[in-house]
Formats: C-alpha cells, structure tokens, sequence
C-alpha cells in the first residue's frame, strides 16, 4: 500500500479535457479563418499585396507580445490568462466577421487580426507555463509535444469546417466559426485546475519577481547559444508552409493538387507527435532534435530535385514526418531550461526568439528567390535544417542542467 508521504503516480487523464480541450478548440477557431483573411482583404478593396500583409499581422501581432503576454501572466496566472486571451480572440474574429459591414472595413479586419495574434500569443505561453508546472519533468516531453499536436490537429481541420459553414454562410461563417471555437475554449478554460506549486527545496526566497531584463542576462548564455538553435528550426518550420504551394505552382499543378499534397504532409506531421514525445521523455531531446531537423533539411534540399506530383508528395511527406517528430520540441527546450522563479519572463523571452525565426524564414526564402531563383532560395532554406542539427549537438550537451539530455 502507497504510504501517505509517497506523492502519487501522474496522471494524464487529470489535465488531459481542461489542458489540452480549450488549445483544441482555440486552433480550430484560428485554422478556420486562415484561409479566408486574405480573400475578405480582397473583397474589402486591398491589393494583393495589402491583402497578404494583413495575414502577416497575425504572426507579427503574436511576436510582438510575447513580451507583454509574459506579464500577464504573471499578473493574473495561468488559468486567467488563458480564459482571457481566448475570449478576446472571440471578440477579435466577431469584429472582423462585421468588417464587410461599415465603411473602411479593411482596418478593422487589420486591427482585428493584429489582436488575434496578441490574444494567441498569450493564449500560448499561459497554456505552455501551466503545463510545465502541472506536469512531471519525466513526462514533460510527452505533455508538450501532445500540445503541439493537438494545436496542429485544431489547425488542420479548422478550415474544414469553416468551409462547411461558408456553403450557407458566406465568408462571414468562417469568422463565426472561430468566434465558437474561441468563446468554447474560454468557458473550456475555466475549468482548468489551479496549480499546487510545492515549495523549493531550500525553502524558496521571497522578494520580487526577477524583470524581464534580469533573466534575459542571467540567461544569456541559453539564449545567445541553444536560442540560435530554436531561431533556425522555426525558421526552417515556417519556409516549408510556403515552399510546398510555391513549388507546386512552379511545377504547374493546380491549386486543387497542391492543397493535397500540403494536406497529406499535415497528416504524417499529426500523427507522429506523441512517440516523439516518448522519446524525448525516455532517451534525451538530443534523440528528437537532430534527427528531426536533419531530415526536414534533406527534405528541403530534395524538393528542388523534384519534377512531378509523385517527387514533391514524397519529398513533402518526409517534411512533414521531420516537423512531426520536432513537436512540442521548442516547448520542451524553453521549460526545462525555464527557471523556477521568473519562469514566465522566460518563456516570453523563448517564444520571442521562436518567432523571430517564423517571421524570418519566409524572408530569407523571398530575399533569397528575389537574387536568384526559387529553387536556390528553397535550398538555401534546407540548409537551416543542417545549421540547426549543428547548434543542437554542439550546445545541448555543453548546458546540461538538471534535466537529462
């Protein structure tokens, strides 16, 4: 029989509905709308141009943030955190679903997806803080890389069904969709349980907070080393969302066949994130971490070789199987080398620095076409998979911790 001091076994089943539900259901709110900015930029008067720069705002919204989304957190918790940014999202997709209704709509359908972007950027961060603090570090891995792949699963069959409910709806359905999506995973999120935070085993030290300035030094070395790192594989992640269409197009096939090539890489990607999980849980992140940016890479380097739809479907699968196996690592790298105290200030710092590669890759890719051509510039970004295996093998081993690699 257990004994009454000996802490219990953890179990999944405990957070699974109220951790991983509202991610679900806020993804599924965000990947219904994705689809369809640009075309109600393009209804509301923008030029092409104009049209994809709205898109951006989504991404640059959440980049920008993330700084601010850490003190949030901090200010009102976790559990606050994730009710409020989901529910503003939901105001943020209803605004933007009334855009076509009043004159010079186009900027409140841009002021709305900049705050989608700032509510997903704290909606993020409060949701990876809760986990890393509600799970065991021995299955912290598993924990993660289960967020990353029930956010891409939101994602994956959002547009699906803002699709079915545009056939009767119009565009607006799709917003709609989301605003359902986002509003359910807020009244989802109050049920998350708060968290029991043991005390340290030196009985902890009380006094402020630690600023954001203050981890940024005192975690230099982590962030100017395996941050490098973390830069590369999500630039590197980024690229392949557009170098899929884009050579597609460049090989002439319609957009009907490269939406399922693109589709078919998303469901190798899906389906592998829980192994990876185990196996970073079991053998170390190092086991995950190269190989899976090392196979991206080949990938990568392989879809300029390419020549027909057979090439490019193989060439995107292995693409998709490498970014599968690298869920929830980035999640997992930024909370075991998270501090206890000023964890969050941390994880905003992390998340920054993530997403300063996902704004970058597709520019180096553009930079990169615009000098020479499309098939250099889709090498060049393959390389980052090398240059990224490179950083990892060389510095993870260098920062151990206390937590095993």
């Amino acid at each position: 029989m257990t004994s009454p001091g000996t802490p219990q076994p953890f179990n999944f089943r405990s957070i699974a509905i109220p951790a991983f539900g509202p991610a679900l259901l806020f993804c599924i709110g965000e990947g219904a709308v994705l689809p369809v900015v640009v075309l109600s930029a393009r209804d509301l008067g923008a030029s092409v141009a104009v049209s994809a720069l709205i898109v951006t705002l989504i991404g640059l919204g959440s980049w920008f943030f993330n700084l601010p989304a850490s003190l949030i957190t901090l200010k009102f918790g976790e559990r606050w955190s994730i009710v409020g940014a989901a529910a503003v999202g939901a105001l943020a997709l209803a605004a933007a679903a009334m855009s076509s209704m009043i004159p010079n709509g186009l900027w409140l359908l841009a002021v709305a997806m900049a705050v989608v972007g700032m509510a997903a950027s704290v909606f993020s961060l409060a949701r990876q803080k809760y986990l890393t603090e509600a799970v065991p570090v021995q299955v912290r891995a598993r924990a993660l890389s289960t967020l990353g792949g029930v956010s891409r699963i939101g994602v994956f069959i959002g547009p699906f069904i803002g699709a079915g409910v545009m056939q009767f709806a119009g565009i607006a359905g799709a917003y709609w969709v989301g605003v359902v999506g986002m509003a359910a995973a807020a009244v989802l999120a109050v049920t998350i349980p708060d968290l029991v935070v043991p005390p340290a085993p030196d009985g902890g030290h009380k006094g402020p907070e630690p600023t954001l300035r203050n981890v940024a030094v005192s975690h230099a070395r982590v962030f100017l080393t395996l941050g490098v790192g973390v830069l590369l594989l999500s630039a590197l992640r980024a690229s392949r969302q557009v170098v899929i269409p884009l050579w597609a197009d460049h090989l002439g096939m319609d957009p009907a066949q490269a939406s399922v090539i693109y589709g078919l890489s998303g469901a190798i990607d899906m389906l592998v994130f829980y192994p990876a999980g185990k196996v970073m849980d079991r053998r170390g992140r190092l086991f995950v971490a190269i190989p899976s940016t090392i196979i991206m890479g080949i990938a990568m380097l392989l879809i300029p070789l390419s020549a027909s739809f057979g090439g490019l479907l193989l060439a995107s699968l292995l693409i998709g199987f490498g970014n599968g196996i690298s869920s929830g690592l980035i999640m997992t790298l930024g909370a075991d080398f998270s501090p206890d105290r000023g964890r969050g200030q941390f994880l905003g710092l992390w998340r920054f620095i993530a997403d300063a590669g996902s704004t970058g890759g597709p520019v180096l890719l553009s930079g990169v076409t615009a000098l020479a051509n499309l098939g250099a510039g889709v090498s060049a970004t393959g390389l980052l998979g090398f240059a990224a295996a490179g950083v990892f093998a060389v510095v993870l081993p260098r920062l151990r911790h206390r937590r095993n690699y």
